[in-house]
């Protein structure tokens, strides 16, 4: 076992190797080993920017050109403001020509101020030979063209006799667009930037080749001088036009090389990252140094290039992030099959891998305040995906690869030679049910074959005597063993009922059963179970809820298979390490072990649950059986669907809050690691969708920003996006997975059950919600005989999961017909928000096949119709989830 251990970290790490290998593909495009004719210089160090009058000074300038003189012959500059005056003396003292630009727009003080500055620094500085009056002005559309035209003059008139060459910069369509503005400059500033033309890296360097061409011949007698070509090294894809370090490498080592042989006068864009850039252009604005911003070269000019040329240093990060929890799963799981154990440690790699991605990806982001906004909002989203990942990898792992169960308890058979029968006393809440339904369970009680037991109905604060009374007077016909309590004003709802039975019990109970109104029991429920409690370390025996009125109805058959599937999956899982849930209903407690801990909380709309939990914190052992020994009614409706789930959420949170203590480590508490972890494993699925429904509501707000606001909310990035829709879709693989193997249904049943159990997370989410900021919660009882809604009103029950569905909807439609056609992450993005809306629509489904299916029944059909002896010859348990009985 310990070499197969070994083999199975050799594997991961093998994998995890190539795989980071297979990610960070070396390029080598041409060397580039001379000096770069010029490139196009901002000053601003990383934390400085206009925005935040923040400039830089002359030693910043210094140190930058330190950098820059032995590396390149001419400067392009911006502005004369903002510190951007002192370029030209500075460079000039390290031998740099300098192509001094001013910035014109609307601001008509400050143009005046930038070519009064822009004729003192040609004057004073031999080394500004070319100057360029306005940068990209008409594309931005700052002012007319007669207007730039008079700016021209203006400063020709001003520089007459200084031998000084003018122009102006603008991209190349629009000295194509504006022949007469050629005709007032001296040589031709054209921009290439194929990237913003959605150029794939590959085409790019011809194309913007091209461009240079066209605007040569449409200027024939003019210089064409290249002030801004480059390749960003980060940011959002556009059509084909993908940024990262080895397409920067290969454009600008690709460009250098031909326009050292075909003699083109060019500026590269640009020398440093501008991180301010980023709140005007987008992520991608930041990126187009071929310096970081803190001054460290991205990219070799001569060898290979790797996007991550730091990933060994990463692929082995991610190892020892994932060694410690790999080498405790192989020595914690060792029953686990080989294969099991090799799935899930690659699990495990995989997410260790991920994580170290992440927060490299962080380190090189430049943040802005809504970028740091975004990733504060989605990185701890992120963190609580890889562990609900980590957490339903190991139950998939668990149920596939488990070499046998732990724990099986399958029932015992009757022993007639056993004297001693504990004396049980079963416990039957009810309030304002119907009569014939709580005559036929008690009815089914009354042929338990167990020898020593009571029966005890409280019926709780129903007003209506014609509902109690029949059931009253049902209970004298069948005998001393049944008794009925009608007790009104009782507080603390079913948890006040139980308690009230606890005081009036027989004196010789040991053993308390629950069992709900709607329950019709096996009659070897007690005296195959019952036995169990022989082991004096038992303090609660759990059988599974099923159900028997959902074969004719497409709505209950979905929600009946959705229950089923976590009591034929998650109850089996957390029973091998003796953490289930207890259930108000087919349960059986010690009442020694009810001594101990104390009644029913009052305070929990959950009772049966908190209950299970303190016994286990006390040290109690709990048993669950996959066999059912009872049926009862599932909900009538999908509002009574929807308010049970939303009351057994609430509830979870209400344990959650006052039981925090009892998840922690520590050696006063009784739970082990174990138990801890599937209570907070159990639970955290709530939570998440509690977070996707926060999630969901902020990129709505989100996607309004990115479509009206572009320069103040940027697109999630790719990294976030893609998680989320992968773990969508390996999900909902997994869901149908884990059914097949564990619950037999049809394929078109797992399909209901998953519809079903994606239909509740709206409501699961605002009861998570509602819990976390509220203390109490009335006890609402599931409905199961209510009046069914017509169709429309069935609908309206749904109505803000489909108001929600909707509005996801149609931003995902704007997204993408807005901004998808040029870039893939807003394809992403609107995948997302697709995705985000199928449980709300998924919601609307089931609301309507519930409506539809009420309007099938008949109106007057009660459970007395149910052909109850049938129950009894449903199929026995012989299947492997559902073992014969006796069995032990």
């Amino acid at each position: 076992m310990r070499y197969s251990g070994l083999l199975v970290l050799l594997i991961v790490v093998a994998v995890n190797i190539a795989g980071w290998v297979g990610l960070n593909p070396p390029v080598e495009p041409r060397p580039w080993g001379e000096l770069i004719n010029g490139v196009d210089y901002s000053p601003f160090q990383a934390d400085q920017g206009p925005q935040q009058k923040k400039f830089p000074s002359a030693a910043d300038i210094d140190r930058d050109l330190q950098i820059l003189s032995s590396k390149v012959k001419h400067l392009r500059t911006y502005s004369t403001l903002d510190g951007q005056g002192d370029i030209a003396p500075i460079a000039g003292y390290y031998g740099m020509d300098v192509l001094q630009g001013i910035w014109l727009d609307g601001r008509l003080e400050r143009n005046e101020q930038e070519i009064e500055n822009l004729i003192r620094i040609v004057r004073e500085n031999k080394n500004v030979r070319r100057v360029l009056v306005g940068n990209e002005t008409m594309l931005r559309l700052d002012m007319p063209i007669d207007d730039l035209i008079q700016y021209i003059r203006r400063v020709r008139t001003a520089l007459s006799g200084t031998g000084v060459e003018i122009s102006t910069a603008e991209t190349w369509d629009i000295w194509l667009r504006y022949p007469q503005l050629g005709r007032e400059v001296d040589f031709i500033a054209i921009h290439l930037l194929p990237y913003w033309e959605g150029q794939s890296p590959e085409n790019a360097v011809d194309y913007a080749i091209a461009r240079y061409q066209q605007v040569k011949d449409a200027h024939p007698t003019k210089k064409v001088v290249i002030t801004e070509i480059g390749w960003p090294s980060e940011g959002r894809t556009r059509r084909d036009a993908v940024p990262s370090l080895s397409s920067q490498a290969t454009f600008l080592r690709g460009f250098l090389n031909i326009a050292n042989q075909r003699g083109f006068d060019y500026f590269i864009m640009e020398a440093f990252d501008q991180p301010w850039k980023r709140n005007i252009e987008g992520s991608v604005g930041a990126y187009w140094g071929i310096y970081n911003a803190d001054r460290t070269p991205k990219f070799p000019m001569i060898g290979p290039v790797e996007d991550r040329p730091h990933w060994p240093q990463l692929a082995a990060g991610s190892v020892l992030i994932a060694l410690p929890l790999m080498v405790w799963f192989l020595a914690r799981w060792s029953d686990l099959r080989f294969s099991g154990r090799v799935f899930f440690g690659l699990l495990i790699q995989v997410v260790a891998s991920a994580i170290v991605w992440v927060v490299d990806a962080g380190f090189k982001t430049y943040m802005s305040p809504g970028v740091a906004l975004m990733w504060a909002m989605l990185l701890p989203l992120l963190v609580i995906l890889f562990i609900m990942v980590l957490a339903e990898g190991l139950e998939l792992s668990e149920v596939i690869w488990s070499s046998r169960r732990q724990r099986l308890f399958l029932g015992h058979k009757t022993d007639a030679s056993r004297t001693h029968w504990p004396k049980v006393s079963i416990h039957v809440p009810a309030y304002n049910e119907p009569p014939e339904m709580l005559k036929q369970t008690l009815d089914a009680l009354a042929r338990l074959d167990y020898p020593n037991f009571e029966v005890l109905v409280i019926d709780n604060n129903t007003k209506d005597e014609k509902v109690w009374r029949p059931v009253q007077a049902h209970c004298e016909t069948l005998g001393p063993r049944f008794r009925f309590f009608h007790v009104a004003p009782l507080t603390g709802y079913k948890a006040g009922a139980l308690n009230f039975a606890l005081r009036n019990m027989a004196k010789d109970t040991e053993i308390v059963g629950v069992i709900d109104a709607d329950y019709l029991v096996e009659p070897d429920w007690l005296s195959a179970l019952v036995p169990y409690f022989d082991n004096p370390q038992i303090g609660f025996v759990q059988a599974p809820q099923d159900h028997y009125d959902w074969k004719t109805d497409a709505f209950k058959e979905a929600i009946n298979w959705e229950y089923a599937g976590f009591f034929q999956i998650g109850m089996v899982q957390r029973n091998e390490r003796d953490a289930i849930i207890q259930h108000g209903t087919m349960t059986m407690l010690r009442k020694a072990a009810m001594d101990q801990v104390g009644p029913w909380a009052e305070w929990c709309i959950c009772e049966d649950s908190e209950m299970g939990l303190r016994l286990l914190a006390a040290g109690w052992k709990s048993v669950y059986t996959d066999r059912r020994f009872g049926y009862g009614l599932t909900p009538d409706s999908f509002g009574g669907y929807k308010t049970q789930r939303y009351r057994w959420a609430y509830g979870a949170v209400q344990i959650l809050k006052r039981h925090w203590r009892d998840m922690l480590p520590g050696d006063t508490r009784k739970l082990d690691p174990m138990q801890r972890y599937h209570f907070i494993s159990g639970w955290m699925p709530w939570f998440a969708d509690a977070l996707g429904l926060v999630f969901a509501i902020a990129s709505l707000f989100w996607t309004v920003g990115v479509l009206i606001l572009p320069k103040y909310f940027e697109l999630p990035l790719g990294l976030f996006l893609l998680p989320v829709v992968a773990v969508f879709i390996a999900k909902v693989a997994q869901f149908l997975w884990l059914y097949k193997i564990r619950v037999p249904c049809t394929l078109r049943q797992r399909l209901g059950a998953g519809l079903a159990g994606l239909a509740l997370t709206y409501t699961i989410a605002k009861a998570m919600l509602a819990g976390l900021f509220t203390s109490k919660l009335p006890f609402i009882r599931t409905p199961k005989h209510e009046d069914q809604p017509a169709l429309i009103q069935a609908i309206i029950i749904a109505r803000e999961e489909t108001l929600l569905a909707l509005l996801l909807t149609l931003a995902g439609i704007g997204m993408w017909n807005f901004q998808g056609g040029e870039d893939p992450e807003a394809r992403l993005w609107a995948v997302v928000m697709f995705a985000q809306s199928v449980p709300y629509y998924a919601s609307l489904l089931l609301a309507a096949i519930s409506t539809a299916e009420s309007r099938l029944r008949k109106p007057d059909a009660k459970v007395a119709n149910v052909p109850v002896p049938s129950l009894f010859a449903l199929p026995k348990p012989g299947t492997p989830s559902n073992p014969p009985a006796g069995a032990d």
